[in-house]
């Protein structure tokens, strides 16, 4: 299995938190990721959004339908994240679109079996592969990206 870990891109602070929308620099991240990403990602992959109004901007930007997940919110458990994705069963790559802490967790968990706070920066992908189904010892990391990596 393939799974795709995209944290949003940068953010406006506020209140509420889930009202938060991108910046004019987040919208240029998530813009370039998703170029990345539509040239790297199979048709086939499914497109999951925390229900956070930057998650959903970041993920529009990729111009592929998704579908949104309340389970992905703010807060969410590293363990919640690989239930959503189905992890490792599911037959076609999942991408997350999601939050910190709770990416980073999810993406140790996967590489190294424990939870622990990984840093995944704004905008940035972890794109993580299991070679052998149901060995979690086979995990490797296809990918990381950054936005400032991408070139046009």
């Amino acid at each position: 299995m393939e799974l795709i870990l995209w944290r949003h891109a940068d953010a406006e602070p506020g209140e509420p938190d889930h009202e938060r929308k991108l910046t004019a620099r987040g919208h240029k991240q998530a813009a370039k990721m998703a170029e990345w990403l539509d040239f790297n990602l199979p048709s086939s992959c499914k497109i999951l959004v925390s229900p956070a109004l930057r998650t959903v901007q970041t993920a529009q930007a990729l111009g592929r339908k998704f579908k949104i997940h309340p389970g992905l919110a703010p807060g969410a458990a590293a363990e919640d994240v690989l239930t959503i994705a189905n992890w490792p069963h599911s037959r076609e790559p999942v991408l997350i679109v999601g939050h910190q802490p709770t990416l980073g967790r999810a993406a140790a968990l996967l590489i190294s079996g424990a939870v622990q706070d990984w840093t995944i920066r704004k905008s940035n992908v972890l794109w993580v592969v299991q070679r052998e189904p149901g060995d979690s010892t086979s995990n490797f990391l296809r990918a990381v990206m950054s936005p400032d990596l991408v070139v046009k």
